[in-house]
């Protein structure tokens, strides 16, 4: 697998795809609106005029980072839900170093309200939701809410980094603190916090409040429209 960004020597890449990696790190790292043209350049070990000449400008470099990204972090994450890739020890030591980059990357376009961020959500819960449906074998009522709140629960903790490193005791989206926050995860998951008894309650109990809320004479189906 060859997704990780700096997995190859510069001398194998095109000067085009140096920038574009180069811009991805450093947006990673410090955010798309804190980065110049020069640093980029700079770092990819080309001038200034190259950049203009490949992407026209910064918003046009960026796009086409989003776009690599998402294709990127996509590919990773249907290998990881849809394949066998989360029991696989060589794949998820190789994949680590590019799902922290991109989750960076993921976080930094969270923050500034990037309409790629939005794509990556949306498909994230696509995935998700294939894997919830062919997985939970019809345990989960409606699978596409569910497939939604776990990806908004796994993307909430990166606008949360700094309280949960604090609480972890080291960076989520460094190497020692993701593993930290994957095995969390993982447990978070498998050990279901309420017995099917008191979630069984607790359903017929929302039930029954959103049928006393429901206008009269107005179907569940109504109020969905």
């Amino acid at each position: 697998m060859s997704d990780s960004i700096g997995d190859r020597p510069p001398e194998d890449l095109t000067a085009k795809a140096r920038i574009r990696d180069a811009a991805i790190t450093l947006f990673a790292e410090r955010g798309i609106g804190a980065i110049s043209v020069r640093e980029i350049a700079a770092a990819a070990g080309v001038s200034g005029g190259l950049v203009r000449h490949h992407f026209g400008s910064k918003s046009g470099l960026r796009a086409e980072c989003d776009s690599y990204v998402l294709d990127r972090f996509l590919r990773i994450k249907e290998r990881a839900l849809l394949g066998d890739g989360l029991a696989e020890a060589s794949f998820v030591a190789t994949a680590e170093p590019a799902l922290l980059l991109y989750w960076r990357y993921f976080a930094h376009s969270l923050l500034d309200g990037s309409a790629a961020a939005d794509a990556i959500f949306s498909e994230l819960v696509d995935l998700a939701q294939r894997w919830v449906e062919d997985n939970a074998g019809g345990r989960i009522t409606h699978p596409r809410p569910y497939a939604a709140l776990l990806v908004a629960m796994e993307t909430g903790s990166l606008m949360m980094r700094e309280q949960l490193s604090r609480e972890f005791g080291a960076d989520v989206l460094s190497h020692e603190g993701y593993l930290q926050l994957a095995e969390a995860k993982l447990e978070f998951y498998s050990k279901p916090l309420l017995t099917p008894e008191v979630a069984g309650r607790a359903l017929e109990a929302l039930g029954r409040l959103g049928k006393q809320r429901r206008p009269e004479g107005e179907s569940k189906d109504d109020t969905s429209s």
